[in-house]
């Protein structure tokens, strides 16, 4: 499925609130922040000529977040960053003075931060970041998973230190369980969706996020002229689409979000003008996407500032993981995750449609920027799809990197 923006809001302003999260001022403090990491470091642009060629592209790069920070995802860079603001701000309150994220480890700042537990819900990722978080700055961090998150992503997140709950049902009833027990026992809920009355925070997790886009922007030789993003509840196309809104102005790329079919929150929240809670049906493969209701937020940015809205299947978001295991010609190998390859297969669904290729204005000329938003977080799974481990396609690409 293909949809324009035809949102009454589709072309204004970004609302105040999230020029400011996602502003220029906001993204040279994340990348100030990460300079503490100590396993920080760029993820690689990966460009892909011959790809480009086959689907009749000026280029395509694709930012590869399967690398960052040792958790394999880009949500590294949202939960941990919102966990380590908060902690600074907590800090700041008690000490009665500003406390800078250079002192995160002094004695004052860890003594806060024992106080505190955060919480959220996740499928995996953004778990991940969120106990990486805590571990960090010494923070309890209590993790709610559903029932189909796999056992492998739970023990990925439980090495960090985190408490770990089980819920029974979707994504969707692990963020209402995690906010009923927030509630009751004082944790602090460091969720990446939003709803009315709960903004800041994940607005925290979006801002986090601009530190791929900055690195980005700076690798590619030329501006890209087309962004095709994955979306979940929205964050990371909304953090895109908006630090680039404002990068750009007028002349920004031309933006799509891409949702997996069995989950389109955003394509019918795009179809239907407001928020839009669909139906739960059949499970998608493209895990880290399953979600049934946007973020507030996300959508606040993403009607405005995006151009299209669109849907792939299933079969396409397992040809992707292989096709970018396995490239044309001298391209390097990129290991995708489920998830990760959502971006490219709706680049070439759209290339291979005649008329979305003329409603987008693709032609041979387009610049495409992608964002490989996970490596694989489940090693298992992706052994199982593509036939290789993720060992094995690294090695490929280290080997043609070198070539």
């Amino acid at each position: 499925m293909f949809l324009l923006n035809g949102n009454s809001d589709y072309r204004q302003p970004l609302d105040p609130r999230d020029a400011e999260t996602l502003g220029m001022e906001a993204a040279d403090a994340v990348e100030s922040h990460l300079a503490f990491r100590e396993n920080h470091a760029e993820t690689p642009l990966v460009d892909l000529p011959a790809l480009a060629a086959e689907l009749g592209v000026g280029s395509v790069h694709i930012k590869d977040e399967g690398l960052r920070l040792g958790l394999g995802s880009f949500k590294a860079l949202g939960g941990a960053y919102a966990v380590i603001r908060l902690v600074l701000d907590e800090a700041a309150h008690r000490l009665g003075r500003a406390v800078d994220v250079s002192e995160l480890h002094s004695s004052p700042v860890r003594e806060v931060a024992e106080t505190m537990t955060v919480a959220c819900a996740t499928d995996g990722n953004h778990g991940r970041s969120v106990a990486q978080g805590a571990q960090l700055v010494g923070a309890r961090a209590a993790i709610f998973v559903h029932a189909g998150v796999s056992d492998e992503r739970v023990a990925a997140i439980a090495r960090f230190g985190a408490e770990m709950i089980r819920v029974d049902g979707t994504y969707d009833d692990s963020v209402r369980e995690a906010a009923r027990m927030a509630e009751e026992k004082g944790w602090t809920i460091v969720s990446d969706t939003s709803w009315p009355g709960y903004e800041r925070i994940p607005g925290l997790v979006m801002q986090g996020y601009t530190a791929l886009i900055r690195e980005a922007l700076r690798a590619m030789p030329q501006p890209p002229t087309h962004v095709f993003i994955q979306a979940g509840v929205g964050g990371i196309a909304a953090a895109v689409a908006g630090h680039m809104a404002i990068a750009f102005g007028d002349k920004r790329p031309t933006f799509i979000v891409v949702d997996p079919a069995r989950a389109a929150c955003l394509f019918e929240t795009a179809r239907a003008g407001h928020l839009v809670t669909v139906a739960h049906g059949a499970p998608t493969v493209m895990a880290m996407l399953e979600c049934y209701e946007p973020s507030l937020v996300a959508w606040r940015i993403l009607s405005r500032v995006a151009d299209a809205f669109m849907t792939v299947d299933e079969d396409e978001a397992i040809a992707v993981m292989k096709r970018l295991a396995d490239p044309a010609g001298n391209d390097a190998a990129v290991v995708a995750g489920e998830s990760g390859g959502v971006g490219l297969a709706g680049l070439i669904r759209a290339v291979g449609d005649p008329a979305i290729k003329q409603a987008l204005s693709l032609d041979g000329h387009s610049r495409i920027f992608l964002v490989n938003t996970e490596g694989a977080t489940d090693p298992g799974k992706y052994q199982e799809i593509v036939g290789r481990s993720p060992a094995a396609v690294a090695a490929k690409c280290k080997a043609g990197a070198s070539a």
